[in-house]
């Protein structure tokens, strides 16, 4: 018998299974319970000071803004897009984009070249067509 009683208490000290006790199952059941409402009310706690920071620093910046005469990124970022669909108005292709200098603008006497490339490998009664 004692040699039965010290292998239980050796598996339990060896991380083993302890024996069953409703109440203590029921009383551990319940402390997790506990527990976890109060995470939940320590991360609304968290999340509700966190808007109040964030509703003051608002503040903060919309008396920077209005001090100094500066708008909200959404603000310009709306302006600039209602200043575009007015350029665009009417149009029924997209805004035409700026052409960089020196793209576009380059002397007809390239594209002549160019031509008189092509015309001398063709035979030549083609070449007088494309000549004429």
């Amino acid at each position: 018998m004692k040699a039965l009683r010290a292998t239980k208490d050796m598996g339990k000290m060896l991380g083993g299974e302890e024996e069953k006790d409703p109440e203590a199952a029921k009383k551990k059941k319940e402390e997790e319970e506990e527990r976890q409402e109060a995470l939940r009310q320590q991360e609304e706690e968290r999340k509700e000071k966190h808007r109040k920071m964030e509703a003051e620093r608002e503040v903060v910046r919309q008396s920077i803004r209005d001090k100094y005469g500066l708008k909200k990124k959404e603000e310009k970022e709306a302006e600039e897009k209602a200043a575009m669909e007015q350029a665009c108005e009417g149009s029924l292709t997209r805004a035409k984009k700026a052409i960089p200098a020196g793209c576009g603008d380059d002397d007809d006497d390239d594209e002549e070249s160019i031509l008189d490339t092509v015309l001398k490998f063709l035979p030549g009664p083609l070449q007088d067509m494309f000549k004429k």
